[in-house]
């Protein structure tokens, strides 16, 4: 896991929409853990987690990942609770 933090940031959904409907995610599973966004841009749908990011405090939470596209490469930074939005992210490559 990484230790350094993320500072690209991707727009974060709205409060209300986390508890609408969630993916189940523990984030000691998320490293290389593979994401299908449900609203593709740039032609990207498929991301894997490259890397988890530990806060520099020992017995912190994890806040944020970085995703890769598959197609493209591209990295993005995130809060990893982001994933958790079923009307944004859905588990696996689908």
């Amino acid at each position: 896991m990484a230790s350094k933090t993320c500072e690209s940031a991707v727009t974060s959904i709205s409060p209300t929409a986390r508890f609408a409907q969630s993916n189940r995610v523990s984030p000691k599973k998320l490293l290389l853990s593979k994401w299908t966004a449900v609203q593709p841009e740039r032609k990207e749908k498929h991301f894997l987690v490259t890397k988890v990011f530990e806060p520099e405090i020992v017995g912190q939470a994890i806040v944020e990942i970085e995703l890769e596209a598959a197609m493209t490469g591209r990295k993005v930074c995130m809060p990893w609770r982001d994933l958790k939005s079923r009307e944004h992210w859905r588990q696996g490559w689908l």
